[in-house]
C-alpha cells in the first residue's frame, strides 16, 4: 500500500496518489476521510493578436461545423460495420500495473501526458462530495481486480465534454460532462473500467505504432504517390484498416469492462445503457446537413445499435436485467450541484446566445444554428453549410480597425470592401473576402483594449451569408450591470417529483437550453413514452 502525501490511511484495494503534491481523489473506506485540494481553474489567457484565422475552404468550414457533433466514449467513437469482427479477443501482451511498475517507460507515458491532458481538459474539478463518489466506485471494481495495491490516479476533468480515458501507470480520467450524462454508480462503473481494459489491453500502444506507419504512408503518398491510384487506394485501405483497428479495440474494452463491473457487483446492463444515452446526446447535439460522410464512416457512425445490442448479449452471461447493483441514489447525491456546460471563464451558452459575463458582451445566433465554447473561440454552425466563429485579441486603441482588419491575417480580403461602421454604438468594421469557393463576411468591434473577431462563412453559391452575418453582427451588445449579475453558471440539480409532476412540468424548469423537454429525457434516460412517478428522482439544469 502507498499512502499518498497527504498522510491519510487508504483501504488496500486502491491507493490514489497525489498529483503535484495534492491529493486529487481518495477511496474514503474505511478512514471515511477525503482530502480534496485541487488546482484552480486557470482565468482567462491573453490572446495573441497576431493568431491566424484565416478562412482556407472547404475543410476549414467542415471542422468548424464538426465540433458540435461528435461524441466520443473512451477517447474513441462509437464503432461500425467491423461488429462482428471474429478476431475480437484479449491481447497477447497486456500491459498490467504490475508491468507498468516494472517499466520505467511505460511509466513515464503517463507522467508525460498528465500535464498536457489537465491543460487541454480545463484542469481538474474540485468537488470532495463528487470524488468521493467517483473513488468509491474505482475502489469496488479494483477489489475485484486481483492487484492489490494498485495505484490508481483518479482525476475529474473540468470540461464539459464526454470523455474518459486511462493511461499507463494508473493515470484515469473522466469529464464532468460525462459524469451529468450517467444516471448511476453502475453506468460510471462500466465506463471505467472499459477504460481500464484499454490500458491493459495495450490498446494506446498498439494504436501508437499504427497511427505512425500510417503518417509515414501519408506523406509517401503526398510527396511522392500523388499521381498513382493504386497507391490511394491502398492508403484509404490503411485508413480503413486502422478505423476497423479501433472498432475492434472498443468492442474488446467493452467486454472488459462489462465483466469487470458484473463481478464488482454492478448491473452489468448498464454499458448498454449508457451506450443509448450517448447515442441520444450525439442525435441532440448534432446538426442538420452538418456532417461529412466520410467523416462519419470513419468516425464508425452509425452503428450504435449493433454496439448496445454486443453488450446487452455479453451482459446476459452474468445476470438479468434489474438483479445488480445500480447504487442510483449514491450517484445522484454525488453529482448534484455538479456544474454543467461552460465556466465562467469561458462564457455562457444560453440556448441561441452567447453571453460571457467577465468580458460584458454577448451576441445571439439565428434560428437553426447550434453554438459550441470553447476556450479557443465560439463556433456555431448551421443550415446551408453556413458557419459562425468568433473570438476576441487584444489591440492597441491607437491602431486604426482598418488597418487592423487589412494586415494580413485574413486570406482573399477585398480591400475595396473595408467599411468603417458602428455596432450598437460601439466602433466596427465590416469586410468581405472570398477563398476556395467560401464567401466571408469579417466584423471587428473595438472596446476598450479588445478587438472581438466575427467571422461568417457560406459557399461562394449560397444567399445566406448576408442576412445571417447581419443578423449577428446587429445583435452583439454590451451586457448591462443587471444582466452581468444574473448571469450564473448552470449545474445538474437533482430533484424529486412530487404528486402531479409530469415530464413536462419537470423539464419546464430547466435553463439554458431551448430544448428543454429533449436535453430532459436525454440527461435521465426517458423514451418519449416514459413517465414519471412521485417519489422519483431526477435531473434537470438549473442556476440553481
Amino acid at each position: 500500500m502507498i499512502v499518498p502525501a497527504c498522510g491519510h490511511n487508504l483501504h488496500q484495494s486502491v491507493t490514489v496518489q497525489c498529483l503535484h503534491g495534492k491529493c486529487a481523489c481518495v477511496y474514503v473506506r474505511p478512514c471515511g476521510r477525503a482530502v480534496t485540494d485541487l488546482p484552480k481553474v486557470g482565468q482567462l489567457e491573453p490572446v495573441n493578436p497576431n493568431r491566424d484565422i484565416r478562412p482556407s475552404g472547404q475543410r476549414r468550414l467542415r471542422r468548424l461545423a464538426a465540433f458540435v457533433l461528435p461524441l466520443a466514449l473512451a477517447a474513441c467513437q462509437i464503432p461500425g460495420s467491423a461488429l462482428d469482427d471474429p478476431s475480437i479477443k484479449p491481447s497477447d501482451t497486456p500491459v498490467t500495473v504490475d508491468t507498468v511498475k516494472a517499466n520505467e517507460a511505460m511509466q513515464r507515458i503517463g507522467e508525460a501526458q498528465n500535464p498536457k491532458i489537465l491543460k487541454t481538459y480545463g484542469g481538474a474539478y474540485s468537488d470532495q462530495k463528487l470524488e468521493r463518489m467517483v473513488a468509491g466506485v474505482v475502489g469496488r471494481l479494483s477489489e475485484v481486480s486481483g492487484k492489490s495495491g494498485t495505484v490508481y490516479r483518479i482525476v475529474i476533468l473540468d470540461s464539459p465534454s464526454i470523455n474518459a480515458f486511462a493511461l499507463p501507470g494508473g493515470y484515469l480520467y473522466v469529464t464532468r460532462g460525462l459524469l451529468a450524462l450517467a444516471n448511476d454508480s453502475a453506468e460510471l462503473a462500466t465506463v471505467l473500467s472499459h477504460e481500464i481494459g484499454h490500458v491493459t489491453a495495450s490498446h494506446g500502444l498498439l494504436r501508437q505504432r499504427l497511427e505512425q506507419d500510417e503518417v509515414i504512408s501519408q506523406k509517401v503518398a503526398d510527396e511522392i504517390l500523388a499521381n498513382d491510384p493504386d497507391a490511394r487506394a491502398a492508403l484509404i485501405r490503411g485508413k480503413l484498416k486502422l478505423a476497423q483497428f479501433s472498432r475492434n479495440q472498443e468492442l474488446e474494452a467493452d467486454l472488459i469492462g462489462i465483466t469487470q463491473a458484473a463481478e464488482a457487483g454492478y448491473d452489468p446492463f448498464a454499458a448498454a445503457r449508457f451506450l443509448r444515452s450517448m447515442e441520444a446526446y450525439t442525435q441532440f447535439r448534432s446538426v442538420s446537413g452538418a456532417n461529412d460522410p466520410a467523416m462519419d464512416f470513419l468516425a464508425s457512425h452509425p452503428a450504435g445499435e449493433r454496439r448496445i445490442e454486443l453488450a446487452q448479449r455479453h451482459a446476459r452471461n452474468f445476470s438479468k436485467p434489474g438483479e445488480r447493483l445500480t447504487d442510483r441514489d449514491r450517484y445522484l447525491d454525488g453529482i448534484d450541484g455538479l456544474l454543467y456546460g461552460d465556466k465562467p471563464q469561458e462564457g455562457f451558452v444560453r440556448g441561441r446566445e452567447f453571453l460571457h459575463p467577465l468580458l460584458g458582451i454577448g451576441f445571439t445566433v439565428p434560428q437553426g444554428f447550434v453554438i459550441d465554447n470553447s476556450k479557443a473561440a465560439v463556433t456555431a454552425a448551421g443550415p446551408g453549410d453556413v458557419a459562425i466563429r468568433f473570438d476576441a485579441v487584444a489591440l492597441d486603441p491607437k491602431t486604426p480597425l482598418e488597418t487592423y482588419v487589412a494586415s494580413g491575417w485574413v486570406s482573399g480580403l477585398d480591400a475595396a470592401s473595408i467599411t468603417p461602421s458602428t455596432v450598437n454604438g460601439q466602433p466596427a468594421v465590416i469586410a468581405r473576402a472570398t477563398a476556395d469557393g467560401w464567401q466571408f463576411d469579417i466584423t471587428v468591434i473595438r472596446i476598450g483594449g479588445q478587438a472581438y473577431r466575427l467571422l461568417t462563412a457560406a459557399p461562394l453559391s449560397s444567399a445566406a451569408l448576408q442576412p445571417t452575418a447581419q443578423s449577428v453582427r446587429n445583435s452583439f451588445r454590451v451586457l448591462s450591470a443587471s444582466e452581468r449579475a444574473s448571469l450564473k453558471p448552470l449545474r445538474v440539480r437533482v430533484v424529486t417529483a412530487k404528486p402531479g409532476d409530469t415530464i413536462a412540468t419537470l423539464a419546464a424548469q430547466m435553463v439554458g437550453t431551448e430544448r428543454k423537454l429533449d436535453l430532459f429525457r436525454v440527461l435521465n434516460a426517458m423514451s418519449p413514452g416514459a413517465t414519471v412517478s412521485a417519489g422519483e428522482r431526477v435531473k434537470i439544469i438549473t442556476d440553481r
